[in-house]
């Protein structure tokens, strides 16, 4: 038996935690371009549960909620995962968009020799989020010269 997705979700997502969610979901949408596809909220107006969307891609945005949850900002700003988010176009004027919302970018737009171009960037809470978008088709031979690297596998 199937069942249909009644939310139309990629096959993969990723939670992101914040100490202040509801802030984080603005933040989110004003910087990096996200949409709020559901917020859930409880008979007190704390925000349980959200579900933003890029692309095809979601994120679930969540607060601390148990011991082992937590945001960078609680945990001396370590990261343990980092986003990756591939965009068809625009990544510089992305990059300058996200600057302007407050983004601390750690990572300016360069192009990579694997091709493509990349900025990373600090949200307000620490986590870390990288941007790429495809410039140009490389061959796994010219990938592993240009990077002095042996690879097994290639993208397709």
């Amino acid at each position: 038996m199937s069942v249909d997705d009644p939310f139309k979700h990629s096959t993969i997502g990723s939670g992101v935690f914040y100490k202040n969610p509801r802030a984080a979901l603005k933040w989110l949408e004003a910087a990096f371009g996200f949409e709020p596809s559901m917020v859930v909220s409880d008979a007190d107006g704390r925000l349980v549960h959200a579900e933003m969307r890029f692309g095809d891609g979601y994120i679930i945005v969540d607060s601390e909620w148990a011991d082992h949850i937590a945001s960078p900002a609680s945990v001396g700003g370590r990261n343990t995962q980092s986003i990756y988010i591939r965009l068809a176009a625009g990544l510089d004027a992305h990059c300058e968009q996200a600057r302007a919302a407050g983004a601390d970018i750690t990572q300016e737009p360069a192009d990579q020799f694997y091709g493509e171009r990349l900025y990373r960037a600090r949200d307000p809470e620490g986590h870390v989020w990288t941007f790429t978008q495809p410039i140009r088709v490389v061959p796994r031979q010219e990938a592993e010269r240009l990077g002095d690297l042996k690879i097994a596998g290639w993208h397709r």
